[in-house]
């Protein structure tokens, strides 16, 4: 592995840390393995000390290593999907993988919808919504922003939350919302200042943008979001067959 010479730190390191990215994800120091040490990476690639170490927090900020004081960093292990066909939320999702869900609530505002909301919730024109601001982790680890905008009756149950609620869905299901169909569209989008600041990465940087559009058994729509994920963090695969088509999500890199 080898960093060309001659442009910026940050592009040094980020170019280290996609490399080590790709490594990780080939499968070469397996699931549990250990790094080498940072000399060892330094010489490796050509790169000073404090290059490795900037590329290694980027992998840990995405979770795909650990570390821990006086140890070599320690590769995380291989990601279960998560299947969206049975509409799983995030939280019953990553703990069905073993992390630990975690959410902050940044902002809600109540207002009147525009044009575009009122078409995507089948509002009438002058009615409210709730749009939610919400960070997501897993593992304490910052992956993903979200987006919500919630007809008025739902987003008062979510206004009456805690800030640091870990699910919004069950609280919604414990009220008789029963989230039954969803349509979702998987993009790339580039970072905003708020993303930037809340999951800590580059403005301008890459994110995974998904698009969902969900409905009760009526068909009803119930919630328009979009989420918002660090790449190396969530990873999205779709499965096909003459009988269904599948989309599935999962831990990875």
């Amino acid at each position: 592995m080898a960093i060309a010479g001659g442009g910026a730190t940050e592009a040094r390191y980020r170019r280290l840390a996609a490399d080590l990215r790709e490594a990780i994800a080939s499968g070469a120091y397996g699931p549990g393995g250990r790094l080498p040490s940072e000399e060892e990476l330094a010489q490796q690639c050509g790169v000073s000390r404090g290059t490795v170490r900037q590329a290694l927090a980027v992998l840990r900020a995405d979770g795909l290593i650990t570390s821990r004081r006086g140890s070599r960093r320690v590769v995380l292990g291989t990601a279960r999907t998560q299947n969206f066909f049975e509409l799983m939320s995030f939280t019953h999702w990553a703990r069905s993988i073993g992390e630990e869900p975690g959410g902050r609530t940044i902002d809600i505002e109540c207002r009147v919808a525009d044009p575009v909301e009122c078409e995507q919730l089948s509002l009438a024109p002058g009615a409210r919504i709730h749009r939610v601001l919400r960070l997501r982790t897993l593992s304490r680890v910052p992956v993903m922003i979200e987006r919500t905008i919630y007809p008025e009756h739902i987003g008062a149950v979510i206004a009456g939350l805690e800030p640091d609620a870990i699910s919004h869905t069950e609280p919604l299901a414990e009220q008789g919302v029963a989230f039954a169909d969803a349509d979702h569209t998987i993009d790339l989008v580039y970072a905003g200042a708020d993303d930037a600041r809340l999951l800590g990465c580059a403005a301008g940087a890459a994110l995974i943008r998904e698009r969902r559009r969900a409905t009760d058994p009526a068909g009803t729509p119930l919630e328009w979001s979009e989420d918002r994920y660090l790449p190396g963090t969530v990873a999205f695969t779709v499965h096909n067959s003459v009988a269904t088509t599948t989309l599935s999500r999962r831990r990875g890199h």
